[in-house]
C-alpha cells in the first residue's frame, strides 16, 4: 500500500521511504499526509504558504512541519528564506506501507493514516469535479471515472495491481520540476484502489439472484 503521491515506483528507489512505526505514527493525522503531497508536488515552501493552501493558521502548519521534520519526511531547506522566514522541503518522493507486521502491531495508526490518504484522494476528486465545466474540453474528453465489480482471488489482485504500476510507469512521472514535458502538458492524477468487499453478499446468494 502507497499513499497520494506513490502508486508507481519501488521502496527500494532512493527517493522512496518504507513506513517504520515512528513514521507511520507520523503521517497518521490528515494535515500532515497534506502537507508531505504539496512539498513533494509543488517543491518547497513556507509554514505560511502551507497553511495558506491547506486553510489552517501558521502555527499549526509549523507544528505539523516540525513533527513531519522529527520523523525524517521533511527538512528545512537552508539554501531558501532568511531568518524570518524558513522554507521547508519533502525528503523522499514517495511512502510505502508495505510491512504486514507493522500492519498488525500499530492497528490505529495504521486505520488513521490510510483514512487521511483516501479523504486527501476525496478532496483532489472534488476539486476536479468543481472545476469539470471550466476545465478545457480537451482535459474533460480525457478525463475519466470508472470502476468494476470482479471477482479475484488476493493472488489476482496483486498480479492486476502490478499490471497497472507497469502500464502507468510507461508515462512521466510528475515533479515540480516537470523536466522534459511538452508545453501542454498538464499535472494528472491517477488514483487506484484495489479494495475488498468482504462485506459483499455471499457468492452464492449472488448466483441465486
Amino acid at each position: 500500500m502507497t499513499d497520494h503521491r506513490d502508486t508507481l515506483y519501488s521502496p527500494d528507489a532512493e527517493d522512496a521511504v518504507v513506513l517504520d512505526a515512528k513514521g507511520l505514527r507520523a503521517l497518521a493525522h490528515p494535515v500532515r499526509v497534506q502537507v508531505v503531497g504539496l512539498l513533494r508536488k509543488h517543491g518547497p515552501s513556507t509554514a505560511t504558504r502551507l497553511a495558506e493552501l491547506l486553510g489552517i493558521n501558521s502555527g499549526a502548519a509549523s507544528y505539523h512541519l516540525r513533527r513531519l521534520a522529527a520523523a525524517g519526511f521533511v527538512q528545512e531547506d537552508t539554501g531558501r528564506g532568511n531568518a524570518r522566514e524558513r522554507w521547508w522541503r519533502a525528503v523522499y518522493r514517495s511512502t510505502w506501507l508495505n510491512d504486514p507486521d507493522l500492519v498488525e502491531r500499530e492497528p490505529e495508526a495504521t486505520v488513521v493514516y490510510l483514512q487521511s490518504v483516501a479523504a486527501t484522494h476525496t478532496m483532489r476528486v472534488q476539486r476536479a469535479i468543481n472545476e469539470f465545466q471550466t476545465m478545457p474540453r480537451a482535459w474533460r474528453n480525457a478525463s475519466d471515472m470508472s470502476d468494476w465489480a470482479l471477482r479475484l482471488t488476493p493472488q489476482e489482485a496483486t498480479a492486476m495491481r502490478e499490471e497497472l504500476w507497469a502500464v502507468v510507469t510507461r508515462y512521466r512521472r510528475d515533479s515540480p520540476e516537470a523536466a522534459g514535458a511538452p508545453e501542454d502538458a498538464e499535472r494528472v492524477s491517477v488514483i487506484v484502489h484495489i479494495l475488498p468487499e468482504l462485506d459483499a453478499p455471499a457468492a452464492e446468494e449472488d448466483d441465486a439472484r
